[in-house]
């Protein structure tokens, strides 16, 4: 009989739970039917990337695409708009960049080499942002290859007046392959000044992709200022698999050619539209993207997606007359690429103003098929982030991780400890297009983009029903 009677209870339990779970769920379909059927995210992209392009912080198209974000906000319903100033940096590309290898040197001044048939071949480069350039005639010197930091290090000695070839792959076991970027990522970051400190002329980094293609990818590099400067560039795959099996066998001569320089900082926004909230309006839920890409491609995946994702959720709110109880900020970020100065400005001028942010949530991983939420705050936040899986699985995002944020909401984070999440949508192709030229509106899936704003706008109607 007790047996019995608490299969009954059990059997009580879940159907409550099921009945609970109802009106969410049915909230949820409406919410993605209105995106699926009637989503602007895909047209929004096309004009983004089409009409304006790549789109460096301190640009002309960083202006267009402000304006673009400040008229795509209004136009979808937010209760308010606005612009947030903040100064960026201003660095400009200034010319084609060049790399062309030769296998004995132009002038006798430099010595001889064993192979006496002269030979040429143009690499595909692009100079790493933020990187200075060269002189006007370009910069001729003989390359040392090294695998690793490890290897630069014992070879030290050799490293003078050289241009380093940093050969270093990505890692293919690693499954997820933002574990491979994060892996090869030092050599960009570090590599020029690593090189420089033992006298290097310039550098020259594989790409940081696992493509099949030759686009070089570019990516911002930092100098520290205990040694000098030096111009680097990033090569293509291809190109790099070509340059280490000739280094086996022979020594090579490269002249670099690279126009890359600062101006001053400049004037740039946050794009920032807001709902109001009707219970609590002084509690914030922020869900963004960066506006800002890096000026040798359209800057379609990253991150164009996320910002059309962000207004969509918007246009899809208002479109059916959802009224949140929490006020929830869209946020266009600017100067993620290259210096982070729209995320930081929205922490600083939210600290200011002792706002209560409960949530920030940010999709900066590309346009791809869902397939994750990630999320980052306490055991008991978590637990609850965790409840709500079975009802957003049927959407795509069916893993729920412990650990999620994004550049852009870092500060935020820091600052008031908001919990932050992220879209992880499926990160295998993401790196063959990041940072280069291929990074554009022809390699975003329509389905596959509205789908993550359906999974996100999902999340952000849960916390604001129950909060975290």
């Amino acid at each position: 009989m007790l047996r019995t009677f608490g299969i009954i209870l059990s059997c009580v339990i879940s159907v409550a739970g099921f009945s609970q779970q109802q009106p969410d769920s049915a909230m949820i379909k409406r919410i993605s039917d209105e995106i699926l059927v009637n989503g602007r995210a895909y047209d929004n992209l096309r004009e983004l990337t089409k009409q304006i392009g790549g789109r460096l912080a301190g640009s002309p198209q960083m202006v267009m695409a402000e304006q673009w974000g400040l008229k795509k906000m209004q136009e979808s319903g937010a209760d308010k708009a606005w612009m947030q100033e903040c100064m960026v940096p201003h660095w400009v590309r200034g010319g084609k960049d060049k790399a062309v290898v030769s296998t004995k040197p132009p002038s006798s001044k430099t010595g001889s080499f064993p192979n006496n048939n002269y030979r040429e071949k143009a690499l595909d480069v692009v100079a790493l942002g933020n990187s200075v350039g060269t002189p006007s005639k370009g910069i001729t010197a003989e390359i040392i290859m090294v695998n690793s930091f490890d290897e630069l290090e014992l070879r030290k000695m050799d490293v003078n007046n050289k241009i380093v070839f940093y050969n270093y792959k990505f890692n293919d076991t690693y499954v997820n392959t933002f574990l491979a970027y994060r892996d090869a990522g030092q050599y960009r970051g570090q590599g020029p000044s690593r090189a420089a400190k033992y006298g290097a002329k310039a550098v020259i980094v594989r790409s940081m992709s696992n493509a099949t293609d030759n686009n070089p990818h570019t990516g911002a590099t930092r100098y520290d200022t205990a040694y000098p400067r030096i111009p680097a560039v990033a090569v293509g795959l291809r190109d790099a698999d070509w340059l280490s099996q000739q280094l086996e066998k022979e020594k090579l001569m490269v002249t670099i050619t690279t126009n890359g320089h600062f101006l001053p900082d400049t004037i740039g926004h946050n794009i920032i539209g807001e709902v109001t909230g009707s219970d609590y309006p002084a509690e914030i839920i922020t869900i963004g993207g960066h506006l800002d890409s890096w000026d040798n491609c359209e800057g379609a995946h990253d991150d164009g997606a996320g910002c059309v994702q962000a207004i969509e959720i918007l246009r899809a709110f208002k479109a059916l007359g959802f009224t949140p109880k929490h006020t929830i900020r869209f946020v266009l970020f600017a100067n993620e690429e290259n210096g982070l100065r729209g995320g930081a400005k929205y922490a600083e001028e939210a600290q200011a103003k002792n706002e209560k942010h409960i949530l920030a949530i940010e999709s900066d991983a590309g346009g791809f098929t869902p397939r994750a939420l990630g999320f980052t705050g306490s055991d008991a936040q978590y637990q609850k982030f965790l409840s709500w899986k079975e009802l957003i699985a049927p959407y795509g995002c069916s893993e729920f991780l412990k650990g999620g944020g994004g550049a852009d909401i870092g500060p935020l984070s820091r600052a008031l400890k908001t919990p932050t999440a992220s879209l992880n949508p499926d990160p295998q192709r993401y790196f063959d297009i990041h940072h280069a030229r291929s990074d554009v509106f022809e390699a975003v899936n329509k389905r596959e983009l509205q789908l993550g704003a359906v999974n996100m706008a999902a999340l952000i109607y849960l916390v604001d029903k129950y909060g975290l």
